[in-house]
């Protein structure tokens, strides 16, 4: 069996270090700079990142911002954790976010320390490292204090191939499931548009405030705590679920409340008219209130709100909705501009609701898809992290590691 050693990160690194305490100016071409977000399942992320001038890269790199190649990163900002082995010449600079940690070459393989950075031992030493208040983040001091083991070179070199094919294997069902994912929730948004685009040539447009009452919320005064309770929901932005249902069991209003309160009846369309998430749709079967940020639609003729709100979720419904958005500060459609909006709508409610009835269980099987796409991701998640604990407590071997990628194959 081999032999394994134990020690601090400093001990096994020739270089310890961070990148930039300053942020230059960045410019839209020139030399990377690279920071967290930056990290991306391992890789550095090029493509997408800032760049400085030469000037600016020449004064990082004189004070040891730039990494070399066979140096490890090691988030170590905010979200820590993060790794990414340097395995391409390329010039850049980093931020002092991210440790540039320079393995000592007679003792560990760049490759295999980086591994050891992301398996859940070390990764959970450093998060218990983690200091600060705005910005939880592990300092270089502590960081160089957390204990790696290793065992020889050659015995590092096999562990590393072996999780490099695991890694790929993983990687590859990652992405197909990843794909299938995707397939899933396009499942329900063609067959979406699919019935708005095919019945705008068959049905009549109509405008929002011609077949329906829009009314905006209010908010109720924080500093009266007798406003709130659990008598009627009171709905915001954060409330809509993806698949347009509320969450009703957070803050609501008192008896009281509710009494000051825009109320909206039950069976309307919601929407969200403010902010970051304008746009953003959901159905209400039950009475609610909703805040500033939310528009009420509820039916005055032979409509379906359900109907309406699966027509507010499509592109050109979203579409005319930001068209007709105020951009002063934050996005906003006012009352007048969203109930003047146009929708295609059956000429009678048997046919909405037989729609409605077709759109609810081809979401259903779309959603069930889609989760059982999520449950396969965690799981090839899980492994990954099973694997670098089997590589750093002796236990990897190419068998085991067949066995368990075929297991979630």
């Amino acid at each position: 069996m081999a032999v394994w050693r134990t020690s601090p990160v400093a001990e096994v690194c020739t270089m310890v270090t961070d990148g930039s305490h300053f942020s230059p100016s960045t410019t839209p071409t020139g030399y990377p700079y690279v920071t967290v977000r930056d990290i991306k399942q391992g890789q550095i992320d090029f493509e997408n990142c800032a760049f400085v001038s030469e000037a600016s890269f020449d004064e990082l790199r004189r004070n040891g911002c730039a990494p070399l190649v066979g140096d490890v990163l090691f988030s170590k900002d905010g979200t820590v954790g993060k790794v990414a082995l340097v395995d391409s010449p390329r010039e850049f600079v980093v931020l002092s976010s991210l440790a540039i940690l320079r393995p000592n070459a007679s003792l560990i393989e760049p490759a295999f320390l980086s591994y050891v950075l992301m398996s859940p031992a070390f990764l959970g030493a450093a998060i218990g490292q983690k200091t600060g208040v705005a910005i939880r983040r592990i300092i270089l001091k502590h960081l160089k204090q957390i204990p790696i083991p290793y065992p020889s070179l050659a015995e590092q070199r096999r562990i590393v191939s072996i999780l490099d094919e695991a890694f790929e294997g993983i990687a590859t069902a990652k992405a197909n499931a990843e794909k299938n994912r995707q397939n899933a929730r396009e499942l329900f948004t063609n067959g979406l548009e699919g019935v708005f685009s095919e019945g705008a040539s068959r049905w009549g447009c109509v405008a929002l405030e011609r077949i329906g009452a829009t009314q905006t919320g209010s908010t109720p005064k924080s500093s009266e705590p007798e406003n709130l309770g659990d008598y009627l929901p009171f709905v915001k932005p954060g409330d809509f679920n993806r698949d347009g249902s509320i969450t009703f069991d957070n803050e609501g209003l008192s008896e009281g409340g509710a009494k000051k309160a825009r109320r909206v009846k039950a069976n309307s369309a919601l929407m969200v008219c403010i902010g970051a998430t304008i746009g953003k749709a959901g159905f209400s079967e039950r009475e609610i209130a909703t805040n500033q940020q939310v528009n009420a639609w509820t039916p005055t003729t032979d409509t379906s709100a359900k109907f309406i709100y699966y027509q507010m979720t499509t592109g050109n419904f979203q579409r005319r909705v930001r068209q007709n958005a105020g951009q002063a500060t934050l996005p906003i459609i006012n009352k007048s501009k969203w109930s003047a909006l146009t929708v295609v709508v059956p000429p009678t409610l048997e046919e909405q609701t037989k729609i409605v009835a077709d759109l609810d269980l081809l979401l259903a099987e779309s959603m069930n898809l889609e989760a059982v796409y999520e449950r396969k991701l965690a799981v090839l998640d899980e492994l990954k992290k099973a694997l670098l604990h089997q590589a750093f407590t002796g236990a990897l071997t190419t068998k085991s590691t067949d066995k368990q990628l075929e297991a979630v194959a």
